[in-house]
């Protein structure tokens, strides 16, 4: 039997945090990916409320094949929804998608995914996640 010793570092401690963004950047692709299921369950919800058809491609980050289509839709019923009381599925992104949609911009809701993901792997969301969690991580900013 070995018995290995390592030093273990919070986020605050790591004498390189960006070594641990690094990895972490590196290494969880899908740090987003419950927006995007949110952001599809607003279509979805929206789509049972204004009627017609609808696909989509959508992701964390910007891809040229990306969108966003309703056809053949009730317009009056699009037009009376009141998207601050996010009443699709209760979250910000009913707003993004009605008044995206209300306004004929169908990639507001893309844009704003975007930015959020964006966010999340900058170095501030990741110190917001790494304290949230107690991730700890080794010398080499690997998380352990």
């Amino acid at each position: 039997m070995r018995i290995l010793e390592t030093k273990l570092y919070a986020i605050d401690e790591h004498p390189d945090r960006e070594l641990c963004f690094n990895y972490i950047r590196d290494n969880w692709h899908d740090l987003n990916q419950y927006s995007v299921n949110d952001v599809i369950e607003s279509i979805e919800a929206l789509s049972k409320v204004i009627g017609g058809s609808y696909d989509y491609k959508i992701g964390q980050f910007p891809d040229r094949g990306q969108f966003i289509c309703f056809n053949d839709y009730d317009k009056d019923k699009l037009m009376k929804l009141n998207a601050e009381d996010c009443p699709l599925t209760g979250t910000t992104w009913d707003i993004d998608l009605i008044e995206g949609m209300q306004k004929e911009d169908n990639n507001r809701i893309l844009k704003a995914l975007h930015n959020d993901s964006e966010y999340i792997y900058s170095n501030e969301g990741l110190l917001e996640l790494c304290e949230a969690n107690n991730y700890e991580f080794n010398e080499q900013g690997k998380v352990i």
